[in-house]
């Protein structure tokens, strides 16, 4: 496998990421054990906080897309958005209550809607030769390295300090105050301002945008219902051990195979195509699902957790990459973030809706469903693919 030279300021994003994503990943995994165990909120409140967050990080992505497009800089939105997202991390340590959660876990995704789709077309413009997937693949690996060591510092100090929750949270603003630090060494690259469409935004955009792009959004927003926090994986894993180190452990495995498995997808995404490598991490999705609706043992649960992360590799990266193939450099921001925004609109319906249905029905009836629904997607895509091919 040919491995792909990866530009300087690729490596520097991918350090802020690591960094960032280590600080979110200590709390990420801690927060719903914390806001159910120790502060005593329902599956239902759960799920509308991680809904609210995604719908908050949603509209931003698509919104600063835009205007990044619009101004033609990057940067800015790189370092604020990091900024932002630091700030609110300590704050539950502080408070310790479920509106004070609920006021980080947004204003994070505040920082994070304003920086993504800035970000994300900041990487495709270092791109070249057919290798968006590696570039993406490479970034998501080390964001989500940073999801391996984030989660092990939480179970540590959770060992060490007999579960003081509000120390994870003030120890996560550290490796934040690093990511801000070399954000500062971010550069933009030039962008043809000029190019740019002077209609509304999301409406215009759709009009000019291509119809590839257009079955791509349509069907990933679908998929996006179904595919609701991770958070409540991490409950089922919770609920089947008995254990909340081994609900961590098993979602540190996660994100150690995602990371692993991230710059080799992204390699083969670009030599195979970017569809297909895609529509293999949905289908690996789908019986992931169905795995966690069906299974009742903790071996079983760290055999899909495995296959999690591979769909994590086979997605998210590849996707932003195929995005990137579709549209010009000075439309990119906008593209990744009308379909992020409205992917994270589908997550937050889906989140509210997997908590109530966990709430009234148990836990495998949400993850049955997710399952079915990801099945046909994958399925649709395939055969809208193919008929685009006959057709030309």
């Amino acid at each position: 496998m040919k491995l792909s030279r990866i530009p300087r300021q690729v490596v520097l994003l991918g350090l802020i990421s690591l960094f960032t994503d280590m600080a979110s990943e200590m709390l990420y995994p801690v927060t719903p054990i914390f806001l159910s165990g120790v502060l005593g909120a329902s599956m239902a409140i759960i799920g509308l906080i991680e809904g609210l967050a995604e719908l908050t990080a949603g509209f931003l992505k698509g919104y600063f897309g835009f205007l990044s497009d619009k101004v033609g800089k990057r940067s800015i939105f790189v370092v604020f958005g990091y900024s932002l997202s630091a700030l609110s991390k300590p704050l539950p340590g502080l408070l310790p209550n479920t509106i004070t959660v609920l006021f980080s876990r947004v204003t994070d995704r505040i920082g994070k809607g304003i920086r993504t789709s800035p970000r994300d077309a900041l990487l495709a413009s270092y791109s070249g030769d057919n290798n968006t997937g590696a570039i993406f693949g490479f970034h998501r690996g080390m964001d989500t390295l940073g999801a391996v060591f984030g989660p092990l510092i939480a179970l540590l100090l959770l060992n060490i300090y007999s579960n003081n929750f509000r120390l994870v949270f003030l120890i996560a603003f550290v490796p934040s105050l690093l990511a801000i630090a070399v954000s500062l060494l971010i550069k933009d690259r030039k962008i043809d301002v000029a190019l740019r469409s002077r209609k509304l935004f999301p409406i215009g955009f759709w009009k000019e945008a291509p119809k590839d792009y257009k079955i791509l959004t349509i069907l990933f927003t679908l998929f996006s219902l179904v595919n609701s926090s991770d958070v409540f994986l991490i409950l089922r894993s919770k609920d089947i051990s008995h254990s909340i180190s081994a609900a961590i452990l098993v979602y540190v495995f996660y994100n150690l195979i995602y990371a692993s498995a991230s710059y080799p997808a992204g390699i083969l995404a670009d030599k195979f195509g970017k569809k297909n490598i895609f529509i293999a991490g949905l289908l690996i999705f789908s019986g992931v699902y169905f795995g966690f609706g069906l299974s009742s043992g903790i071996g079983i649960i760290w055999g899909l957790f495995f296959f999690y992360g591979m769909y994590a590799a086979f997605s998210e990266g590849v996707l932003k990459a195929w995005v990137s193939d579709l549209v010009p450099d000075n439309k990119r921001a906008s593209a990744i973030g009308l379909i992020t925004m409205l992917s994270s609109f589908s997550i937050m319906l889906g989140s509210v809706v997997t908590g109530i249905l966990w709430d009234k029905f148990g836990a495998a009836v949400p993850f049955l469903l997710s399952g079915g629904v990801s099945l046909l997607v994958a399925i649709s895509l395939y055969l809208l693919s193919r008929k685009e091919q006959t057709a030309t």
